[in-house]
């Protein structure tokens, strides 16, 4: 009781964690700490977007009157362009009248956005800091851009993500739940007790086959063939990872699908064979619909597997933050991003945060996937009996 009580409350207490400090990345502006964006004291714009404003920096938006402002052009200023603007001699040594010098060029050029540091911003600044709309829930989950560490506003659209790690766990189930599924019957139903006992520990040893290894066999021999065998510019698709991650789900499915297939009462076949149906007859109006409980908790799991998996599909998707339009197209996962960021990400930062959000993302959906085996495997229980 006391092991079990532990455990729990330890498993609660990391929940907990992952979802405090994922929550943070809506409570702050999606600006690098110590930096703010100012305009004129005359411009009637006051708060943006942070898409509105990378399409100004992208100059996709060239005039404040696309914003709700005045009819005049944008005029982008980074700390860096101060040069560009006033001369060595009149910012003074070590660019000491930098904060005069900026404060002096904010006000007197009316459709200017400048991007620079707060400790330049002195008791007679005379622009207006502009005001960015913090991230939502919605825009978090449905923005298609994620790059968090843009300047001057992060993007933190993780819809990309999202799609890459389905997109890519889908294709592998659609793999290997046929040829897992044959398997599974074949072991159970056809082999050998000799060919069984020699072949299931096999199939069970690969499930202890370190993830890399798997990543670096996809990177030199998936990788290539798909890349020739569709004539693509680069190999590393949602295919690739597709692959990797069904070789890697095998294991699991076959495994439970094999148990399950093995708990069919022997009554029920013999009654079956006796009315007069063939071996393979009685596999596929018998022994199938009786443990498909147990294949269809092991295809789910499997997809949980492929879900979570991070360092097999950073070596081999391509690690592109795009929706994919095919499994020809490069991808990117909810866990290889975790795994590629977080130890450049600064610790309490934005960018941290928004890392330990993906996690809580990752983590529900796993969850839903635990639960619908619960589901299933309860619900089939229940008919039996």
């Amino acid at each position: 009781m006391l092991s079990s009580a532990a455990t729990s409350i330890t498993v609660i207490l990391i929940i907990f964690f992952l979802f405090i400090e994922g929550a943070g990345v809506f409570t702050k502006k999606p600006i690098e700490k110590g930096f703010l964006l100012a305009v004129n004291n005359s411009n009637p714009v006051s708060k943006l977007d942070p898409s509105q404003i990378k399409d100004i920096f992208d100059q996709k938006i060239t005039n404040w009157s696309d914003l709700g402002g005045k009819d005049v052009p944008i005029v982008l200023f980074r700390s860096g362009d101060i040069t560009d603007y006033y001369s060595e001699e009149e910012l003074g040594e070590n660019f000491a009248n930098f904060p005069d010098k900026i404060n002096e060029l904010i006000a007197n050029t009316p459709g200017i956005i400048a991007f620079f540091s707060d400790k330049y911003v002195n008791e007679e600044f005379k622009g207006k800091e502009l005001d960015i709309n913090k991230i939502t829930v919605y825009k978090f989950l449905s923005d298609e851009e994620w790059f968090p560490t843009a300047e001057p506003v992060a993007q933190m659209g993780v819809k990309p993500l999202i799609y890459g790690t389905l997109w890519v766990s889908l294709g592998a189930i659609l793999l290997a739940l046929p040829i897992a599924l044959a398997a599974a019957i074949y072991l159970s139903e056809i082999a050998k007790k000799r060919t069984r006992n020699l072949l299931k520990p096999l199939i069970e040893l690969l499930a202890g086959i370190p993830s890399v290894v798997y990543g670096f066999f996809g990177l030199v021999v998936i990788v290539p063939l798909i890349q020739d065998l569709f004539n693509l510019p680069v190999g590393e698709t949602a295919l690739a990872g597709s692959v990797v991650l069904a070789i890697m789900a095998l294991p699991t499915i076959i495994t439970i699908s094999e148990d399950a297939m093995r708990n069919t009462p022997r009554a029920m076949k013999e009654a079956s064979l006796a009315l007069g149906a063939s071996h393979w007859q009685t596999i596929y109006k018998v022994v199938i619909p009786y443990s498909a409980s147990g294949i269809t908790a092991g295809a789910i799991l499997g997809i949980g597997r492929a879900i979570g998996e991070t360092m097999a599909v950073l070596m081999v998707t391509g690690n592109a933050a795009v929706i994919p339009s095919s499994f020809l197209a490069p991808i990117r996962t909810i866990p290889a991003t975790i795994a590629a960021e977080l130890g450049e990400a600064p610790n309490g930062g934005l960018h941290y945060e928004a890392l330990f959000a993906l996690g809580c993302i990752l983590f529900i959906i796993t969850f839903g996937i635990n639960m619908l085996v619960e589901v299933v495997t309860n619900r089939n229980s229940q008919k039996k009996h």
